[in-house]
């Protein structure tokens, strides 16, 4: 099988990183077209032995982009063409059934209950995603949380498919070592109380609600926030006017697997973290929290669907705001540590379970059958630590 992945663009984020993983695990000869900005990770895909083709459009009405898509897809020969995030599954859509590949999949990554890929949902947002989305044959959704909005907004159940975010439980697996390297390299004390949060620097990711929470903590704990993101000079006012400025450490994006970019990667930081903090209450997956889980850490949530039907030892919501993530990390640090080890919850999510999964969503695709049913874990709850 040749596949085709069409993505809005290749810089360092959760999906764009997601693709780059699941890629390394298909067992699919797949190529990818980036809409736009060729990033980092098109540098990965590269080194991973990817063919990367930079479509080079200006904006999200260069109409004269369609063609040259669509001549991609023709000469390729591909047997499926895969879209992800809004702007690419439009376009990928479209050129695919211009040139006559009916076998279309799109991963939804980004649908939450107000906004989609951090715009607001309005009526014409919505007009648009479905029109689109009729044009394919399967919408996979990361979470059964994605999947239901997606049946309310009247995309038919039949195709609709679950294929949650996988990770690499190795490359997340606690390292002691890179522990305390990556804390002397930051300059973090080998005893500070270190909170970490992982994620693209927007509003809605709420990341000021820890920031004012870290102002209730004693001085020993620190705020380690993982990623880049255009709320970055205004989380750095946050910090100063809440008196934090010299306890909060930004370190930019970072990549989940190698691609020769300065610094520690992701892993690493997780390692130097004690306690990893989401206040965001729009997640659709809630992939931070999984691989947090991943490396041992205990974790305080607002909102994970990842986790809604899986006991997780370590996870615990958290509702309200800087008071309530003040008390809630505050309890972390009073406790004993426990083991860092990984939990069943995010054995669950090993991302050679989400290869195999897609793989049937691709065939069941090509052959015109019904997707899969998806396997969902017994409703259990979310445990306390």
């Amino acid at each position: 099988m040749r596949a085709l992945h069409i993505i809005t663009g290749l810089g360092v984020g959760g999906a764009e990183q997601q693709l780059r993983l699941l890629l390394r695990h298909l067992p699919v000869e797949c190529d990818v077209v980036t809409l736009t900005n060729p990033g980092a990770v098109a540098e990965g895909l590269t080194a991973d032995g990817v063919r990367v083709t930079d479509l080079g459009m200006r904006g999200n009405r260069d109409l004269a982009a369609l063609p040259r898509l669509a001549g991609i897809v023709r000469s390729g020969g591909y047997d499926l063409v895969h879209t992800h995030l809004y702007r690419a599954c439009l376009y990928g859509r479209l050129a695919a059934r211009l040139v006559g590949v009916r076998a279309i999949v799109a991963t939804e990554h980004s649908l939450g209950d107000s906004q989609l890929e951090g715009r607001r949902l309005t009526a014409g947002v919505r007009a648009l995603y479905l029109a689109g989305e009729r044009l394919g044959r399967a919408t996979v959704a990361v979470s059964p949380a994605v999947a239901a909005r997606l049946r309310a907004w009247g995309v038919p159940a039949p195709r609709i498919g679950v294929v949650p975010n996988g990770i690499d439980l190795a490359r997340f697996r606690f390292d002691p070592a890179a522990r305390l390297r990556t804390r002397r390299r930051l300059g973090l004390p080998e005893d500070a109380f270190v909170v970490g949060c992982v994620g693209r620097l927007t509003a809605g990711k709420r990341f000021a609600v820890v920031v004012h929470a870290l102002a209730r903590l004693p001085g020993d704990c620190r705020l380690l926030l993982v990623g880049g993101g255009p709320e970055e000079a205004a989380l750095r006012r946050t910090a100063q006017e809440a008196g934090v400025a010299d306890r909060v450490l930004l370190t930019g994006e970072r990549p989940y697997v190698p691609d020769g970019t300065p610094g520690p990667d992701l892993p690493s930081l997780t390692a130097a973290m004690d306690v990893l903090a989401s206040p965001s209450p729009d997640e659709t997956f809630g992939l931070a929290v999984v691989e947090a889980l991943a490396s041992g850490l205990p974790v305080r949530y607002a909102s994970c669907p990842a986790l809604d039907h899986l006991p997780a030892r370590g996870a615990r919501r958290v509702s309200g705001g800087a008071g309530a993530f003040a008390r809630a990390l505050a309890e972390v640090r009073a406790a004993p540590p426990g083991p860092r080890t990984t939990p069943e919850a995010a054995h669950h999510y090993d991302i050679t379970r989400s290869a195999a999964r897609l793989m049937d969503v691709y065939a069941a695709t090509v052959a015109g059958r019904p997707l899969p049913s998806p396997a969902s874990p017994t409703p259990q709850g979310v445990s306390s630590p």
